[in-house]
């Protein structure tokens, strides 16, 4: 049977722009690929990469394992646990440091990135965190990741670092494969279009919360942009503000946007939007109930400690093997 990993970062709020983006396409895959150990992971440890909250990040860490298992995420077909609940992730994190290069970590496009963005100084981590990354993916002999974009960076290096080990030190960690998901879609703001929904934009009505108060939900479609035209036409490049509200209705009930046009032939954006503003809320507001139920439930705590033991389980078989053939502590016989 082969693995399948994946890592989400406790971030806090989830927008319908993540949700449709991300998480459907994430249920629609542990439903679509059979005989699949599929394990995935809340990345605390690369959360801490940059300062945060401690009680905040505890309370997001939480949420965000509730969050997907009432979006669908199904325990009974996915292991799901904390990253820094199975310490052989950062042990294995500082031994794919001892055999990485600090060009290999420099060249790291989002490093880079994030190196402009903090320009008050940088920690150790954003620069290493790429190790970790590789660490979380050769610890449980992933034959599988998925990717997009701004990962498959990340997945070439732990491939390097994992052919690289076992060269030197003989044959341990499975090499991984990219797994290239459906492309989901791109949600742009509410309030200027021209750019990806997001959490951290300053204007709350700009995004969708998937927690968001049903009130506010309309009330956001209600007052998106749109145009003066007042035709529901989809076209990207001079009604961005229609045709992203078209983006989300298609999402949400799989007409195409042909199908879009001809329904709300002749009838205004008041009518479209009334309706929109309908469709995601039947669909958010029973994974809202689901939610409340989970947050503080045993249930909720249930899931992720079996998944925390699923997952030491396999950790502590792989670090038994790699510190042998490191080298370091006694050799268990």
């Amino acid at each position: 049977m082969k693995r399948l990993l994946s890592g989400i970062q406790p971030t806090g709020i989830i927008t319908l722009g993540n949700y449709l983006g991300a998480i459907k396409n994430f249920v629609k895959l542990q439903n679509e690929l059979e005989d699949i150990d599929f394990l995935v992971f809340i990345a605390d440890l690369h959360a801490i990469t940059i300062p945060q909250d401690p009680q905040a990040l505890r309370k997001n860490i939480k949420s965000l394992a509730a969050v997907y298992i009432a979006c669908g995420l199904d325990p009974s077909k996915v292991h799901l646990f904390i990253q820094s609940e199975v310490l052989e992730h950062a042990e294995l994190g500082y031994m794919m440091q001892c055999i990485g290069g600090i060009g290999e970590l420099e060249r790291m496009t989002q490093y880079k990135d994030k190196k402009k963005r903090h320009v008050e100084g940088v920690t150790t981590a954003l620069l290493t965190y790429p190790c970790l990354m590789a660490a979380d993916i050769l610890l449980y002999d992933t034959n599988i990741v998925p990717v997009g974009e701004d990962q498959k960076q990340h997945l070439e290096l732990t491939r390097d670092l994992a052919i690289r080990f076992n060269s030197k030190f003989g044959d341990t960690f499975v090499v991984p494969e990219p797994y290239i998901a459906d492309k989901g879609a791109r949600i742009m703001s509410l309030i200027d279009p021209t750019k990806k929904m997001s959490k951290s934009d300053p204007n709350h009505k700009a995004y969708i919360g998937i927690l968001d108060d049903i009130n506010q939900i309309k009330n956001k479609i209600k007052g998106a942009v749109t145009d003066l035209d007042g035709t529901v036409k989809y076209d990207e490049e001079n009604k961005p503000g229609i045709s992203n509200l078209m983006s989300i209705y298609s999402c949400m009930t799989g007409l195409s946007y042909e199908d879009i046009e001809a329904k709300y032939n002749g009838k205004g954006y008041a009518e479209f939007k009334t309706d929109l503003a309908e469709i995601v809320i039947n669909e958010i507001k029973p994974i809202q109930e689901k939610y409340n139920e989970l947050i503080n439930s045993k249930e909720l705590d249930e899931i992720l400690d079996n998944g925390r033991d699923y997952a030491t389980y396999l950790a502590r078989k792989k670090m038994a093997k790699v510190r042998n053939r490191f080298g370091i502590g006694r050799k268990i016989k």
